[in-house]
């Protein structure tokens, strides 16, 4: 991944220095265990723990100048680290393992620590979000859909609804570390040929995962898995990026991302401020969807293995979790900073001259006598007239004959903190679910909308499929 998306703590964990201790901690462990079964001498398992090299920057060298011979990585980790202890106690280095064995239970150690990065950074965000919506709860704003009026709600609620989808996210990206935790060591095809099961067990269990069976690599359905998780994350944010983009359009003026000292929008235009960080997170969303194609591609190996996944993976799972940990930090601090225009919301909101209360007058007629054909015809045409007139419906239906009698003076159809009673729900579901998540309540007084938040039906069953 190019520095520019690439943040420290991430990019650490599937830096060189990482990838050799886990491989070595790995081997060592599996000397250790083929100890307690008697296979290796307790003292060689001793001194290749207290001989163990250290993984620095020459070390990283030598291994890389060995690869230049043997043409194998792994096959030149194992050689270096040898020559480093010295024998005998190097020769049971790697004794009954396979590359596989190391690298993928390597690899799965690696994705648990990436997604526990991305999911604290998934929480402070939900975290971030559920804070403005609270700020933003009663902040009224017109309703949009296919572009157009449609109803008014608040920007709390359209804010809360985006953490409960990234919120949802989360639970998947949770699931993916979850079912990624798992190692193998289990030979070349899997068979134990030459390794007691024993040593797998034990090993995955000082590493914190679990034995799965397995050919002679880690099935690759999990690691699409992960890949789909992070797709689904980087969608999640960009839905919420686009919508950043369009209320910051100079036509509507809602919102706006911050825009610091010395920034320049244009190098041509000293006038702009564009929504270049929301554009930028919607660009790095493709680029994760197109990482879980390649992922999807690496499921169906030839009979037990071959390595047709292995130069797709040094790129896309380092790739998807560091863009994934960049886009979910930058929308952190994009929408702790956003700039919100309340009143420019009420003026765009009045602009349709209420004719966002057409449903509330069409029930009205409803329920005063007529059929909702005759009554949908009515407010129809006077939705149209007050649009064109530049006239408020309500003043449009006064001049129906068939509405006029119908609307009392001081009835509250034409009242939009009505219309937003019940608006604050989005946001103190998604609080419920951040106390839930932070461990400060239950989540069974949510009822359904919780189960569907997370990803699951009211009765358990997966939404995901």
């Amino acid at each position: 991944m190019i520095p520019r998306y690439s943040l420290p703590e991430m990019a650490a964990l599937f830096g060189d220095e990482a990838r050799f201790s886990l491989w070595l901690e790995i081997e060592v462990l599996a000397v250790e265990a083929l100890a307690d079964l008697g296979v290796v001498p307790r003292e060689h398992a001793l001194a290749l723990r207290e001989h163990a090299p250290i993984v620095d920057a020459a070390f990283i060298q030598k291994v890389q100048e060995r690869e230049q011979v043997t043409d194998h990585d792994v096959a030149a980790f194992v050689d270096v680290v040898q020559q480093e202890i010295g024998f005998p106690a190097g020769a049971y280095l790697h004794y009954g393992l396979t590359s596989s064995d190391v690298v993928d239970t390597a690899l799965s150690l690696t994705i648990v620590r990436a997604a526990g990065l991305l999911l604290g950074a998934a929480w402070d965000l939900v975290g971030t979000i559920a804070r403005r919506s609270r700020e933003f709860a009663s902040t009224p704003m017109i309703g949009r859909t296919h572009g157009m009026h449609a109803e008014p709600t608040t920007f709390g609620a359209k804010l809360a609804l985006f953490g409960l989808g990234i919120a949802r996210a989360a639970g998947r990206l949770a699931r993916a570390r979850d079912a990624l935790s798992v190692g193998k060591l289990s030979g070349a095809v899997g068979t134990y040929s030459n390794l007691d099961p024993t040593v797998e067990r034990e090993v995955c269990r000082r590493l914190g995962l679990r034995a799965i069976p397995a050919t002679q690599v880690i099935p690759r359905d999990l690691h699409a898995e992960y890949l789909w998780s992070c797709a689904s994350m980087g969608t999640a944010v960009e839905a919420l990026a686009t919508e950043i983009r369009h209320l910051q359009r100079t036509e509507v003026s809602e919102v706006e991302e911050p825009f610091s000292a010395g920034q320049k929008g244009s190098s041509a235009m000293p006038h702009k401020r564009n929504p270049i960080t929301s554009e930028r997170l919607c660009g790095l969303a493709r680029l994760l969807r197109g990482y879980l194609q390649a992922g999807l591609e690496d499921v169906a190996l030839w009979h037990e293995r071959d390595i047709s996944h292995s130069s797709v993976e040094r790129v896309v799972v380092p790739d998807a979790s560091m863009i994934t940990y960049y886009v979910l930090r930058r929308m952190n601090s994009l929408i702790d900073q956003l700039v919100v225009h309340p009143d420019q919301m009420m003026a765009n909101l009045m602009t349709s001259r209420g004719v966002f209360f057409s449903q509330s007058v069409l029930l009205a007629l409803i329920s005063g006598g007529q059929s909702r054909d005759e009554a949908y015809r009515i407010v129809q045409a006077a939705s149209r007239r007050a649009s064109l007139e530049g006239i408020s419906l309500e003043d449009a239906l006064r001049s129906e004959p068939d509405a006029a009698s119908l609307l009392k003076e001081g009835e509250d159809l034409f009242d939009v903190q009505r219309l937003l009673r019940n608006a604050t729900r989005p946001v103190e579901t998604l609080e419920a679910v951040l106390r839930q998540h932070l461990g400060e309540g239950r989540g069974d007084d949510l009822g359904e909308g919780w189960g569907q938040c997370q990803g699951v039906s009211p009765e358990g069953r997966s939404l995901d499929g």
